[in-house]
């Protein structure tokens, strides 16, 4: 059983997309990695975070996610892509589901594991939870001083 703490940052949270972002994942074993986008969202970089998460670890392989993004673990726990698929990819209003390139290969990822899903409370004390920011906020900053 693997459990790894995910985490995306993005320089304007409420911004429209094109924002400095970053993504972490720690593991609570031991590795932990981290990026950065110079334009992208914050759902993105949550997105992002439980992707790499996920390609580092095997197929087959039993994974809790912990997550303080409700996007990511709803998506999931509440099967959000029954209906999506059902509608053509396309959201209750009738437009284009957000994000779908990531959904996609987060669907893919999860079909090949035992993925067990955790909310978390944001920046609310918990080590793990925080380590994953820091990571995540470190890399959008490493990404922003190079340019």
């Amino acid at each position: 059983m693997k459990e790894v703490y995910t985490d995306g940052a993005c320089r304007n949270n409420q911004a429209p997309g094109g924002q400095l972002g970053g993504w972490a994942c720690v593991f609570v074993d031991g590795p932990s990695y981290s990026g950065a986008d110079p334009s992208t969202t914050n759902n993105r970089m949550e997105m992002t975070a439980v992707i790499e998460a996920l390609k580092h670890t095997a197929t087959g392989t039993d994974v809790t996610v912990y997550s303080d993004s409700a996007y990511v673990i709803n998506a999931f726990v509440q099967n959000w892509f029954r209906g999506w698929e059902k509608r053509g990819w396309k959201n209750a209003k009738g437009q284009p589901v957000e994000n779908q390139d990531l959904w996609r290969q987060l669907q893919s990822l999860v079909q090949d594991r035992h993925v067990h899903w955790v909310k978390v409370k944001g920046h609310s004390g918990n080590v793990m939870n925080e380590r994953a920011d820091q990571l995540a906020v470190a890399a959008m900053s490493t990404l922003a001083d190079s340019r």
